[in-house]
C-alpha cells in the first residue's frame, strides 16, 4: 500500500513565488539555461542549473558547480525569499493550461514504495542523467524538483481538494507561457488523515513524468541509509517530493518522430513499402493529425499522408500494441534502419506541444521525413506499468510542466 506523507515545505514567500517558480531543469539546453538565468537571475533555474553562475567552459559536473547550488539555496533562505512551514502539511497544486485544469496533492512518497513496485515506472533511466541529479540532491540536502505521479481518481481525495480550493490560495499567478498556477495549504487534521488513509489503500501509483528525478532521489535516500545505519525509516531522506494527480484530469500529448534520411530509399519506394503495413486514408498539402489509435501521419516531400495500420498487424500486448511500437517495428526499423531509437543519431523526437508545423520546419532543415503520432493514453501507460513492462523511449509528453522552486523538501 502506498505511503504518502505530509512534509514541512520550504517554499517562496508570497510576493516572490511567481519570480522564483521555474520550468524543470531538463527542458533547457546549457545555452538556453544561461540565457534564461541572465534574463531572470532570481529564477529557481539558477539553483537547478548552477553552472549558469560560471563561465561556459567550466565542467558542469564539477564539485564547485553543485556546491554553488547549495550556496544559492541557503542564501535565498537566509534572505527570506523562502519560508518553511512549522508542521508537516499536504498542499494542493493546480495548473490551468488552455482552459483545462489539473489539480494535484503535493506530498512525499516513499523510496520503499518505489523499490517494491508500489510506485510504478514505465520507462528506463540513463545512469549519466541520474548521476547529475543524485549529486544535486545530495549536495543541497534537498529535493528541488517534484516528481509527477498519477493515481486512479478517488472521490475522498477529490472532496478534500475541492474544500481546500474554496479558500484563498497561497499562490496565484500566471507564468509567461500563459499557464496559471495556484496553490493551497491543507492544515485540517481530519482532511490530512483522510488523504493519508486513502493513498494508504492504493496498491499502485504511477510515475507520469520525472523518472530520472525519482530514481535519483531514491538512490540518495538509500545512500543516506547506508551513512546512517541506525535510521528508523521516518527520516526525510526516506521520502521524495511528489505531486500526485488523478488520472481523469491528465492529458498526454503526442510525441512525434523526425528522421534525417530515407535509408537509401527514394520517396516513391518508401511510399510503396508503406502500403504493405498500413492503409493510406488521405493526403493533403496541409498538416493532418491522426484522430484515433492505430493511425499515424507522415510528412514527406511537402505532402502529408494519413495511414492506418492494417488490422492483422496490430497487437493486444501492452507494449507491442502501442502506436509508437507499431511505427518502430513496422516502419522505423525495417524500412528506415532505426534499430535502437535511444542511440541512433538519425532520429529525433518532437513534443506535440510544438505542433505539426515544427515537423514541417524540421523537414525543411535537417530531416527528410516526419511522423505524427496519436497520443498514448493514460490507460495504456497504466497497463504497461501494471504488467511490469517499459514503453519505448519518448512515448509520452505531459503538459503542463510542474514548476520547480514552489515546494522544496529538505532531507
Amino acid at each position: 500500500m502506498a505511503r504518502v506523507l505530509p512534509f514541512k515545505a520550504i517554499r517562496p514567500n508570497k510576493e516572490e513565488a511567481a519570480t522564483i517558480a521555474a520550468l524543470p531543469y531538463d527542458v533547457y539546453s546549457r545555452s538556453e539555461a544561461y540565457a534564461k538565468v541572465k534574463e531572470q537571475p532570481k529564477s529557481f533555474l539558477a539553483i537547478d542549473r548552477p553552472e549558469t553562475a560560471f563561465a561556459p567552459d567550466v565542467d558542469i559536473y564539477s564539485d564547485e558547480v553543485y556546491s554553488k547550488a547549495s550556496e544559492i539555496l541557503e542564501s535565498w533562505i537566509a534572505e527570506g525569499r523562502f519560508i518553511q512551514d512549522e508542521k508537516p502539511c499536504y498542499y494542493v497544486y493546480e495548473l490551468t493550461m488552455d482552459g483545462r485544469t489539473q489539480t494535484g496533492i503535493v506530498a512525499c512518497a516513499s523510496i520503499d514504495d518505489y523499490a517494491s513496485g508500489v510506485i510504478k515506472k514505465h520507462e528506463n533511466t540513463r545512469a549519466d542523467k541520474e548521476q547529475d541529479r543524485i549529486r544535486h540532491v545530495d549536495t543541497c540536502s534537498a529535493q528541488t524538483g517534484p516528481i509527477f505521479l498519477a493515481y486512479r481518481a478517488d472521490s475522498n481525495i477529490a472532496g478534500v481538494v475541492a474544500k481546500a480550493k474554496s479558500r484563498s490560495p497561497l499562490y496565484d499567478f500566471t507564468a509567461e507561457d500563459g499557464i496559471r498556477h495556484r496553490c493551497w495549504i491543507i492544515t485540517d487534521m481530519m482532511a490530512s488523515a483522510l488523504i493519508s488513509s486513502t493513498f494508504g489503500k492504493m496498491d499502485s501509483i504511477y510515475i507520469a513524468d520525472g523518472h530520472h528525478r525519482a530514481a535519483s532521489a531514491v538512490k540518495v535516500g538509500f545512500k543516506r541509509r547506508e551513512e546512517n545505519p541506525g535510521y528508523t525509516g521516518d527520516e526525510d531522506f526516506n521520502y521524495f517530493l511528489s505531486v500526485l494527480f488523478p488520472d481523469e484530469e491528465l492529458k498526454i500529448y503526442d510525441y512525434n518522430r523526425v528522421v534525417k534520411d530515407l535509408n537509401g530509399h527514394a520517396p516513391e519506394e518508401l511510399l510503396e513499402e508503406l502500403n504493405n503495413v498500413a492503409e493510406l486514408i488521405e493526403t493533403s498539402d496541409s498538416p493532418i493529425r491522426p484522430n484515433e489509435k492505430g493511425q499515424w501521419s507522415m510528412y514527406l516531400e511537402g505532402t502529408w499522408y494519413l495511414y492506418s495500420v492494417k488490422p492483422e498487424l496490430k497487437s493486444d500486448d501492452p507494449v507491442e500494441g502501442l502506436d509508437v511500437s507499431l511505427l518502430q517495428n513496422l516502419v522505423l526499423e525495417p524500412l528506415l534502419g532505426i534499430s535502437d531509437p535511444k542511440t541512433d543519431s538519425r532520429i529525433d523526437f518532437v513534443g506535440g506541444i510544438r505542433g505539426l508545423e515544427e515537423l514541417e520546419r524540421r523537414c525543411s532543415t535537417d530531416c527528410k521525413v516526419a511522423f505524427a503520432m496519436y497520443p498514448t493514453s493514460i490507460d495504456e501507460l497504466f497497463a504497461v506499468a501494471d504488467a511490469g513492462l517499459l514503453m519505448p523511449p519518448k512515448s509520452t509528453w505531459f503538459e503542463p510542466k510542474l514548476r520547480s522552486g514552489l515546494f522544496i523538501h529538505r532531507i
